[in-house]
C-alpha cells in the first residue's frame, strides 16, 4: 500500500429523530390523553486509534463518513432508536485539524484512542413531554437537531525514539536493517527509501525502542527539492536524532559539505527540530584502513565542531551497531527518568518557587 501521511475527509453525524404528535386510543377509555414519544439522538463520529494502519491511504479512496440518525419517536409513549455512533479507524501519530479553520482537534497518540470530531443531532420531543395541567391535550413536537458536520485534515507524524538524517545512499536503510528486522528497500542509488520506514531496535529483556528512517535529504530540500524536506515533520516527535554521514562518498564529494547541508536545511525547515539532541554517526567505515580512519574521524569532526557524540560504524557488517544501540537505550532510559523526576509531586513546590522567583 502507498505511503500517504495527509488526507482531508468530511464527517457528518446523524440528525436527531423526530418527536410526534400521538393520543391514546384505548376501548371504554373516553379521553386519551398524549402519548407521543420523542424521537432518537443522532450517531457521534469518532477516530479512533488503530495500531495495524500505517498510513492515511484508505482515506484518497473514501473521503465521506456519516453516522446514522435517529428514528422518530411512536405512539404509547415509544422512543426512537438512536443512530449508532461511527468509529473511523486511523494510524496512531494521527493529528486532526478542522479544516475550515485549521485548528487542531485532537492529536491519537495510544491504540483504541477516540476523539469525537462530529456530535450527533438532540432527540425531537414528542407531544407527552409537553402535557400539563393547562394543556391536557397539546399537539406540539420538535424535530431532532442536525447532526454536526465537519471538513477534516488528517496528518499522520510517526511516532519513534529515534530519528535518522542523512544524504541519499549515506546508509540510513543499511543501517536500520542492521540493528531491526525492519526491511527497506536497499540498492545503490539515491532515494532508494521513498516514505518513512519504522524499526524496533531491541536490546535486551523488556528494552526496546523505535526507529525511523525518512528519505535523504539533498541542497535546497526546504524550498522543495527532493524528497526528504516532505518527511521531516515524521521526525518532530523523536527523542533525539542519529546523523548518519558516509565517510567515502561514492560520487567522491566531500562528508563535511554532505553534513553541512543536512544541518543547514533542518534548520531552515524547523529551528526546534533542530536542536534537539543529536549524534554524529560516521558510517562505513570498513572502507577504510585504521590509520585513513582515524585521519579521516579526526578531520570531519575538527571541520565540523562537532561537541556531541560521535560513532564510527559500518551498517553492513554491524561493526559498532550493538554498542551504538545499547547506548541509545541508556539515554533514552535516562531522559524518561529525568522526565518522571521533574513530574513528581516532590518537585512541584520547588518548581513553583523557582517561577515566583523569576516573576
Amino acid at each position: 500500500m502507498r505511503f500517504v501521511d495527509e488526507a482531508t475527509i468530511s464527517v457528518i453525524a446523524g440528525d436527531g429523530g423526530t418527536g410526534v404528535v400521538s393520543f391514546r386510543r384505548e376501548k371504554f377509555i373516553q379521553y386519551g390523553g398524549p402519548d407521543g414519544g420523542d424521537g432518537g439522538d443522532g450517531g457521534s463520529v469518532y477516530l479512533i486509534g488503530d495500531h495495524d494502519n500505517n498510513t492515511l491511504a484508505d482515506f484518497r479512496h473514501v473521503r465521506t463518513y456519516t453516522a446514522d440518525s435517529g428514528l422518530r419517536g411512536g405512539g404509547s409513549q415509544m422512543t426512537g432508536k438512536g443512530g449508532d455512533d461511527l468509529y473511523v479507524p486511523v494510524p496512531i501519530g494521527t493529528l486532526i485539524y478542522d479544516d475550515d479553520i485549521d485548528e487542531l482537534i485532537g492529536d491519537i497518540t495510544k491504540h483504541n484512542q477516540t476523539i469525537k470530531v462530529a456530535q450527533g443531532g438532540f432527540h425531537g420531543l414528542g407531544n407527552l413531554r409537553y402535557k400539563s395541567s393547562v394543556n391536557q391535550a397539546p399537539r406540539k413536537c420538535t424535530p431532532g437537531t442536525p447532526g454536526e458536520r465537519r471538513n477534516l485534515r488528517l496528518e499522520l507524524k510517526v511516532l519513534a525514539d529515534v530519528g535518522l538524517l542523512g544524504m541519499p545512499n549515506a546508509g540510513k536503510s543499511t543501517f536500520i536493517r542492521s540493528v531491526s528486522a525492519a526491511r527497506p528497500k536497499v540498492a545503490n542509488y539515491p532515494f532508494t527509501t521513498l516514505f518513512p520506514n519504522l524499526g524496533v531496535v531491541r536490546v535486551g529483556m523488556n528494552q526496546s525502542f523505535v526507529i525511523a528512517d525518512i528519505p535523504g535529504i539533498i541542497e535546497g530540500a526546504s524550498e522543495g527539492a527532493g524528497l526528504g524536506i516532505q518527511f521531516l515533520k515524521h521526525l518532530s516527535r523523536t527523542q533525539m536524532l542519529l546523523h548518519i554521514v558516509d565517510m567515502q562518498p561514492y560520487d567522491g564529494s566531500d562528508p563535511v559539505d554532505e553534513a553541512n547541508t543536512i544541518i543547514k536545511e533542518l534548520k531552515s525547515f524547523n529551528p526546534e527540530l533542530a536542536e534537539k539532541p543529536r549524534w554524529l554517526v560516521l558510517n562505513k567505515s570498513d572502507l577504510l584502513d585504521d590509520d585513513e580512519l582515524k585521519t579521516k574521524i579526526d578531520d570531519i569532526v575538527t571541520r565540523l565542531d562537532w561537541q556531541g557524540p560521535i560513532y564510527t560504524i559500518s551498517a553492513i557488517s554491524k561493526k559498532g551497531t550493538e554498542n551504538l544501540a545499547f547506548d541509545i537505550m541508556k539515554q533514552l532510559e535516562a531522559d524518561k527518568e529525568a522526565e518522571r523526576d521533574n513530574e513528581s509531586p516532590l518537585n512541584q513546590p520547588k518548581k513553583q518557587q523557582e517561577e515566583e522567583q523569576t516573576e
